[in-house]
């Protein structure tokens, strides 16, 4: 009697085994399906675009995606507007950190290494504020033609998403790519608020600020927006040469930044190159360590002063 009810058991559990993948193997199928069929509908309209390049470390990239300072790298990759995953990203960041830690190591001596390591994140770091940086100076440089694109569309009488849309058409990158998510954000529901927000937090500058302050209120309130728009594209206009003008006065100090740090990086090989194996002698002690550490702090506080007495809010 146990044993027909354990097999009477057994029999039931497997047959709601089998129901249950069967059911599961559907419901991915038809999900999988779906998704094609979206992606396949939304690069029809060109709202996707079609890249044929693999995505590599896809494991990596889902770990990465789950954490929030893998939330906050995908928020700075997006800004930067490079087409890297944060997985693949942070695989070449450590590529780089082990690299740079076996050349420091090797060619200075063992106590550089993982000072090399850091200056290697560091860089990876910096090199991703260059990027936003510098997309973000193309895209104030693009904002007069957007406010004039934006004020002949609505004086011809025509809707500001309407407008939007045209915009990201006309405009070339990073404008374009960056009004053409907007304008999918608001095909979907999103409001004009919460959308030009979004576009302000990846992209933030006092220009584009005014440009979308002037457009939500004249979203929620009505009003002049041509006026307002010509009279903000002229203001523009004259802050781009403003900028231009003061980047070119301070080109000289933004490259003494660099080259203090350089110059010291490069006193440590000139040393190491007059008499071998000086830097493993000095930094065998704690003292000489203590001033290694020392003195590449003062290079990191030095190159933060003059990048801030060089910094001019306009």
């Amino acid at each position: 009697m146990e044993l027909t009810t354990l097999v009477s058991l057994t029999t039931g559990i497997t047959l709601l085994t089998c129901v249950l993948a069967v059911v599961g193997v559907h419901a991915y199928a038809t999900g999988r399906a779906q998704r094609q069929a979206l992606v396949d509908r939304l690069t029809a309209t060109g709202q996707v675009p079609v890249t044929g390049r693999r995505r590599r470390f896809p494991g990596l990239d889902r770990r990465v995606r789950r954490t929030k300072a893998g939330r906050r790298l995908e928020l700075r990759l997006a800004a930067t507007g490079l087409d890297v995953t944060p997985g693949e990203f942070l695989a070449a960041m450590l590529a780089a950190v082990a690299g740079l830690w076996l050349v420091g190591q090797a060619a200075l001596a063992p106590f550089f290494g993982p000072i090399a390591g850091l200056l290697g994140v560091w860089a990876a770091l910096q090199f991703l504020n260059w990027q936003r940086q510098k997309r973000i100076e193309r895209f104030i440089n693009q904002l007069p033609e957007l406010a004039r694109i934006l004020a002949n569309a609505t004086h011809a009488g025509l809707a500001l998403r309407t407008a939007i849309g045209m915009a990201a058409e006309e405009l070339e990158a990073p404008a374009g790519e960056e009004l053409a998510k907007v304008a999918n954000q608001l095909a979907v529901g999103a409001s004009m608020d919460d959308a030009l927000g979004e576009l302000a937090e990846r992209l933030p500058s006092r220009e584009l600020v005014v440009l979308v302050t002037t457009l939500v209120l004249a979203n929620r309130a009505g009003g002049q927006l041509v006026g307002a728009l010509r009279n903000l594209t002229e203001t523009l206009e004259e802050r781009k040469e403003t900028r231009r003008e003061i980047r070119t006065q301070l080109s000289q100090v933004n490259m003494t930044s660099y080259a203090v740090p350089v110059m010291g990086i490069g006193s440590l090989f000139l040393m190491n190159g007059v008499k071998d194996g000086a830097l493993e002698r000095m930094t065998g002690s704690p003292v000489g360590q203590a001033c290694v550490v020392i003195a590449f702090a003062l290079y990191a506080v030095g190159f933060v002063l003059i990048r801030r007495m060089s910094r001019i809010d306009v």
